[in-house]
């Protein structure tokens, strides 16, 4: 229909005084910018949109950059971040001292052990692959393909992706993330040291939360 405003700043032109070319013309020189809201969506769509595309160009640009001539400084970076990761790297949990303390398998202390072995993989699975590379890259092993990769996440501040498979779910840098996962077993070793359910718990420092929030019904429930 002729003056139609198929949507904000879209007029819907005359067909009478148009014909195909004119269409196409119209089409090309006077449709707004594509936005969220020509499509029937919200303003705010489009940042999820433009944040994920600049990840994924960042990201590619980190991916296809050449190693040129600085292997050996690149190395030398690495192994710096490696063994400050290391040397900080949080104790595992002693798991059969824990489950010598858990009597009486309330549902705090099944969440407690659940939440310290999900731990202990996480850090397992950190603290080999940092051993691995430190000797691949002091040339005691071979570098394998995924030592290369996760040399190129820690010089590029980033999650190395065998880390994330067995995490929790996390959008923060390499740096900051592993002092959140200390924070994380901080919480943990003081939870485990009596199996006693701090007065305090930061649910979001767990790897299922909902457990947590679980744990908490059924107690009440039992209870009243």
């Amino acid at each position: 229909m002729t003056g139609c405003s198929l949507s904000q700043g879209f007029k819907s032109p005359d067909p009478s005084k148009m014909d195909y070319e004119g269409y196409r013309t119209y089409i090309e020189t006077k449709l707004p910018v594509e936005g969220p809201i020509l499509f029937g969506m919200h303003p705010n769509a489009e940042i999820g949109y433009l944040t994920t595309t600049c990840d994924t160009i960042f990201d590619t640009i980190l991916s296809v950059q050449g190693g040129g001539g600085g292997g050996g400084k690149k190395d030398s970076g690495a192994m710096g971040i490696l063994m400050d990761l290391k040397n900080r790297a949080s104790p595992d949990f002693n798991m059969f001292d824990i489950m010598s303390k858990a009597k009486d398998k309330q549902p705090y202390v099944v969440v407690c052990l659940q939440e310290c072995e999900r731990m202990n993989i996480l850090l397992g699975e950190i603290k080999g692959s940092l051993e691995n590379l430190r000797l691949g890259l002091s040339g005691a092993l071979n570098i394998t393909e995924s030592m290369e990769a996760l040399s190129q996440a820690l010089q590029f501040n980033k999650v190395p992706a065998t880390w994330e498979k067995v995490a929790y779910f996390s959008k923060k840098g390499l740096l900051s993330w592993f002092n959140d996962c200390i924070d994380r077993n901080t919480q943990l070793q003081a939870w485990s040291a009596n199996l006693e359910t701090p007065i305090s718990v930061c649910i979001s420092y767990l790897f299922n939360p909902m457990s947590y929030l679980t744990a908490i019904m059924q107690v009440t429930s039992r209870k009243y």
